[in-house]
Order: structure tokens, then C-alpha cells, then sequence
């Protein structure tokens, strides 16, 4: 198929916001205004697509946000957008700016807002995977991902210092979703005792065990890292749990929470979108639709959104083997 003619393009940021999205909004529309293309910043995602905030962008609007975390784009998450008649009026919008392709980025919900608006109205689009969780195939890292693990990281290192000197135990819970790749980063990074994820379930008595032999070996300070949307439950509640088997423990629990997403993104998450922001824009101008833009060993490619949104992608089971090891 013939690559369409695309003068104007949409650019959008979509659910959770994640470290690195500006990097990837600036690229994209300094890469448009090298190709003489029109870009447009549709504000507050789908929503604002719906609602018409939709302005030209020019190069004041990107000054001086790489280095910022958050979108200054804004995000929302739409519900009108779910249905027929919220797509059709977000259609209309683009068309009455001219608007020919769509620059995505988001998360698996972003993109399948990506996807089935491409599949109704044929409005090309590239989706760039902006989210923390690194649950999205496609890509080694996700925008965002390496920031939140640097911060998840920093926190752990300074709740160690209080562990250590309280002799405390500590569950910290950290983000991903359904996916443990912050957990098991995070946790080989900050030398946690155990890290729990959803992709290998951990029965309370194995960490019970796990702690007693640490106790035995006189270990002055013990974390365990917890990923959100475990089947065992989140952090306070397997605190609660062994604090049955070891009444003996000064128990506490942090949930870092919504600290993980934010800050100024790190230098790899700069680069990271600075390379697909590019890759998004050359990509519809290739004929590219309906993808997904990552980087896999360090090269660009486009992977079927549907393909992206769907394959799961689990923790690199040499990454949990690593961590067992040096845990013990």
C-alpha cells in the first residue's frame, strides 16, 4: 500500500504518564518540522480529542521540556472514547484541523485506542510504549521504565538506612501492574532479601524460612519488595501475614506508590524517546500504520500494536535466577 500524504499530525499522551513522555513528544515534533510537516499537541489524550484541545504546536511549546518529568500534554483516561459515538466526535475533531496520523504514546490502553481508531476511520498511527510497567512486547524497555527503577532504587537504599539502624523489617511496595519487571530490577539493585511478583507466586512460609535463615546469619537489616497486583496479596497485607510466623520482627511497610512516575527522566529514558519520537514520525512517513514503535537489541522496529498490546511479556527468568542467588 501506498504511503499516504501526511501534512498534519496529532501527537497525544494517554493514561498513566511515565518519565520521558515530553522526550518523546519534543522529538516527534522537531522530526515533523524537519520533514516541513504541521504538528498538532491533542491535549488531556482522548479526551481532549473528544473535547476539541487540539492546538498547533510550535518550537516554544517544546523548549526546555526534555529534562521534565510528566506530560506537558497532559493525560486523562476516557471513557467516552470506549464508545462509538465518543470515537466518531474525536474523528471529527482531527478532521476539521486537517489532522492525517496520529503520534500515540501510552500504554496497552493508549494503544488500542491507537488501534481501533485506525481500524474505523483509517487515521494512521504510531504508538511509542510510554509507561513505567514495561509490560508492552515490542520493546526491551518501555519509556519510563529505567527512571522509575533508578527511583524505586533510591528509595529502597534510603529505607535501608533506617532498617539498619532499628534492626527493622521492611516491605516495600513498588508499581508495575501486573508485571514484576520494577520489582525484580529494583530488587537486585537495592540487595532485597526477597522480591514477590506476580509472574512467580512465593508462598508466605518460604519467605518465612527465607527471613528466619537471614536472622541466623545475623543480617542487620532485611527488605522485601513487593510488586502491586500480586495473587498474594500487596504489601501490607503479606506483612500482616508474617508478622504471624515472627512476632519477633519490628514490621514496617512503605508503598512508594505514585512517586515512581515522577521526576526528570534519566539518560537513557532521554535517549530511549528521543530515538522512537524520530522513528514515530519517519514511520507514517514510510507507510507505517498500526504499529508500535521500540528499540529491540539497540535497533528501531515496528511491531502490529495488536501484536504488542497482546504477546505477554514476563520477567526474564535468568533476571529471577540472579536475584535467588544473591538474596541468599
Amino acid at each position: 500500500m501506498e504511503p499516504k500524504v501526511i501534512k498534519r499530525i496529532g501527537v497525544l499522551t494517554s493514561g498513566g504518564d511515565s518519565p520521558g513522555m515530553n522526550a518523546a513528544i519534543r522529538a516527534a515534533v522537531r522530526t515533523g518540522f524537519y520533514y516541513n510537516i504541521e504538528m498538532f499537541g491533542i491535549y488531556r489524550g482522548y479526551e481532549g480529542m473528544i473535547h476539541n484541545e487540539i492546538k498547533k504546536l510550535d518550537s516554544k511549546n517544546i523548549a526546555h521540556v526534555l529534562e521534565r518529568g510528566g506530560t506537558f500534554l497532559k493525560s486523562a483516561r476516557s471513557e467516552e472514547f470506549r464508545t462509538p459515538e465518543g470515537r466518531q466526535k474525536a474523528y471529527e475533531n482531527l478532521r476539521s484541523h486537517g489532522i492525517d496520523a496520529l503520534v500515540v504514546i501510552g500504554g496497552d490502553g493508549s494503544l488500542t485506542g491507537a488501534h481501533l481508531f485506525y481500524k474505523e476511520f483509517g487515521i494512521p498511527a504510531v504508538g511509542l510504549p510510554g509507561t513505567i510497567d514495561n509490560d508492552l512486547s515490542g520493546t526491551d524497555s518501555t519509556i519510563g521504565f529505567d527512571t522509575a527503577c533508578n527511583t524505586a532504587i533510591q528509595a529502597i537504599d534510603k529505607i535501608r538506612d533506617t532498617a539498619t539502624s532499628h534492626d527493622r523489617l521492611f516491605f516495600v511496595e513498588v508499581m508495575g501492574r501486573d508485571a514484576g519487571f520494577i520489582a525484580i530490577n529494583a530488587g537486585i539493585g537495592s540487595a532485597a532479601a526477597a522480591i514477590l511478583i506476580p509472574e512467580k507466586k512465593m508462598p508466605v512460609e518460604e519467605l518465612v524460612e527465607k527471613l528466619k535463615v537471614r536472622t541466623k546469619a545475623k543480617k542487620t537489616s532485611n527488605i522485601v519488595i513487593v510488586a502491586e497486583g500480586g495473587k498474594s496479596g500487596g504489601a501490607a497485607e503479606i506483612a500482616s501475614k508474617v508478622k504471624k510466623y515472627l512476632p519477633y520482627y519490628d514490621i514496617k511497610v512503605t508503598i512508594l506508590g505514585h512517586l515512581q512516575r515522577g521526576g526528570a527522566p534519566s539518560s537513557f529514558d532521554r535517549l530511549l524517546a528521543s530515538k522512537l519520537g524520530v522513528a514515530a514520525v519517519e514511520g507514517l512517513l514510510h507507510g507505517k500504520y498500526d504499529v508500535m514503535a521500540g528499540l529491540i537489541n539497540h535497533k528501531v522496529v515496528y511491531t502490529p500494536i495488536k501484536k504488542a498490546i497482546v504477546d505477554d511479556k514476563t520477567v526474564d527468568e535468568d533476571d529471577f535466577r540472579v536475584a535467588k542467588i544473591l538474596s541468599t
